[in-house]
């Protein structure tokens, strides 16, 4: 007994030695084969560095107002400039990483949890319920998505908390249906009809069969739209409707007189909106090497 008891405890570390082995040999893998997606990961996952670490790493404090110092060019104090009340755009750049991506990450996650019971709730009942939710998906899907969460932002109020929730209402319709079709699929496997015959009720189905099955493509549309959210953040913001004027994001640096100035001193706007070009840029093309590794159709072309 003592002797496998020792073997066990001797055997874990093994265990995780070997995982972190395969964890790298996948991840040379995936550089080797999906460069382009290596490269945005890479993107992203530097931009998630300097969210966390902005309150720490900023040159200048973001709110700082100095009327010595405005609209100054780039030069080796302030090295995206500043803007009309004198305030440092890299500082502020570097804060508005913060909130341009909680925005997307938190309604991805909040897009996914509720078009992910949606979907696979809609194709397990199926019937007059699967009817009525797909009617209802169609008729969300119809209004584009940046008319939809600036008439939910006005009814919800302009915050940060709401147009998290107004860009997760508007995103998981089409979660929904990605998951309802991988659903719909895994409806008819045997071992659904298995799980059925030994009486394993429709929750423990849902949970237990379907749901990590369908983690694939919703890995993959959820990774996709976090991009798309980030964009519709700064569209309402940069519209006036979204994060409020105290919060700073890549929305609202690219707002308000920023359009007025741009023309004589572009470097106000410039370096905000390369930000988010790359960072969307990042997001996008690993999602889609992402979609390559894991859609079985998909490997090998």
């Amino acid at each position: 007994m003592e002797r496998q008891t020792d073997k066990a405890l001797v055997s874990r570390p093994r265990l995780v030695q070997l995982a972190l082995v395969k964890a790298r040999e996948a991840a040379i893998h995936f550089m080797r084969t999906k460069p382009l997606g290596a490269t945005g990961m890479v993107i992203v996952l530097v931009a998630s560095l300097v969210a966390l670490t902005a309150p720490l790493a900023v040159p200048h404090d973001p709110w700082e107002v100095n009327s010595s110092t405005i609209l100054q060019s780039p030069n080796t104090t302030f090295w995206f400039g500043t803007d009309m009340l004198g305030r440092d755009i890299l500082s502020r750049t570097m804060y508005g990483a913060r909130i341009s991506m909680l925005v997307g990450l938190v309604s991805m996650l909040g897009a996914s949890f509720i078009g992910t019971a949606v979907g696979i709730t809609s194709a397990h009942f199926g019937g007059w319920y699967d009817l009525v939710v797909q009617r209802f998906i169609d008729g969300m899907t119809a209004f584009p998505s940046l008319l939809l969460a600036i008439a939910l932002i006005a009814a919800f109020g302009q915050s940060l908390t709401n147009v998290m929730l107004a860009l997760a209402i508007v995103f998981f319709p089409r979660i929904t249906r990605v998951v309802r079709s991988a659903a719909l699929g895994i409806k008819q496997t045997p071992y659904i009809d298995a799980a059925r015959a030994i009486g394993a009720t429709d929750l423990r189905i849902m949970v237990r069969h379907v749901l990590p099955n369908t983690f694939a493509p919703l890995i993959v549309i959820a990774t996709a739209s976090v991009g798309t959210m980030i964009i519709v953040e700064a569209s309402l913001s940069f519209l006036g409707v979204g994060t409020p004027s105290s919060v700073i994001s890549w929305g609202s640096l690219l707002s308000g007189d920023v359009q007025t100035f741009f023309a004589f001193d572009p470097w106000i706007g410039l370096f905000p909106g390369f930000a988010l070009t790359l960072v969307v840029f990042g997001i996008n093309v690993f999602g889609d090497s992402l979609r390559d590794v894991l859609d079985p159709r998909l490997r090998g072309t």
